[in-house]
């Protein structure tokens, strides 16, 4: 589906990118909503020894060039949303987990975390539906997005330490921006599985849904952000993330020239417009 044409910030002579082909992952797309479901239920949606880190680093790519993506939302089909790191393959030594010191930590660089980058920056609102398990880099990869709900079936762990491991795609910087950083300790350092009404409890989910009516849920308010303005969705976003960092000084005179471009932007006068004739 196509809506450009109808959303003054579009001109509908404009050519965007094609979605991307996928190995573990299906794509949909409609209107303004892009929904990333991970396929490999066979692996309980394993990060590792799968295609799906190239697959989300992809996808976060496509989005953010592609101006009729409103909302990204994550989601596993099957059984788990995602159990991090496959475990098979640590004992093996396989895959990233296999060489010397060096090789293993390369194979973070250049992998895992490069999807932490890419979902952390991705410049439109992101909804992880964690229709069940998110486990140590399941969820962490959670964490990276806007905001989760979750299935009352779904449970999460930050489980490294399990394993004797830590999180190396960047979970202990997630964590603590999303439950606090005491709580996020308790459960880095205890690995313990949290269950879904806990984890809605200490704001790491905002909502749940039982399992049957997880998607309408996500997708219900999935549509309610895609059909807002989405170059005032992105700026939005930025702002949210640079706030998060910036002095306030800095950040308020960033403010003031994004809010200056959003004035003259076309969706703004068509949002004017629309407002003022339902007053009259």
């Amino acid at each position: 589906m196509n809506d450009y044409a109808a959303r003054p910030e579009y001109p509908a002579h404009c050519d965007y990118p094609a979605m991307p082909a996928l190995e573990d992952a299906q794509l949909l797309l409609e209107n303004g909503v892009a929904l990333l479901r991970f396929c490999r239920d066979d692996v309980r949606n394993a990060l590792t020894g799968t295609a799906l880190v190239d697959d989300i680093i992809r996808v976060c790519d496509w989005a953010n060039r592609t101006p009729e993506v409103g909302t990204l939302v994550f989601t596993g089909a099957g059984k788990a949303f995602s159990a991090g790191g496959n475990v098979k393959d640590m004992s093996a030594r396989a895959g990233m987990f296999g060489g010397e010191g060096l090789d293993i930590q390369d194979a973070y660089r250049r992998g895992i975390q490069q999807m932490s980058r890419a979902v952390h920056t991705l410049e439109v609102p992101t909804i992880a539906a964690v229709n069940g398990p998110a486990i140590g880099a399941g969820l962490d990869l959670a964490c990276m997005c806007d905001i989760r709900i979750g299935a009352t079936t779904a449970s999460v762990a930050e489980s490294f330490v399990n394993l004797g491991l830590i999180p190396g795609d960047g979970g202990a910087w997630f964590l603590p921006r999303i439950v606090g950083v005491q709580r996020a300790a308790e459960m880095t350092f205890s690995g313990r599985t949290v269950d879904a009404e806990e984890a809605l409890a200490i704001g790491l989910f905002l909502d749940l849904a039982p399992p049957d009516q997880l998607m309408a849920r996500v997708l219900a308010m999935a549509n309610r952000f895609a059909a807002k303005p989405r170059q005032a969705l992105r700026l939005a976003k930025r702002l949210l993330q640079l706030g998060q960092r910036a002095p306030l000084a800095d950040f308020l005179d960033h403010c003031a020239g994004l809010q200056a471009l959003a004035h003259h932007s076309a969706a703004h006068q068509t949002a004017l417009a629309a407002f003022l004739a339902r007053d009259n």
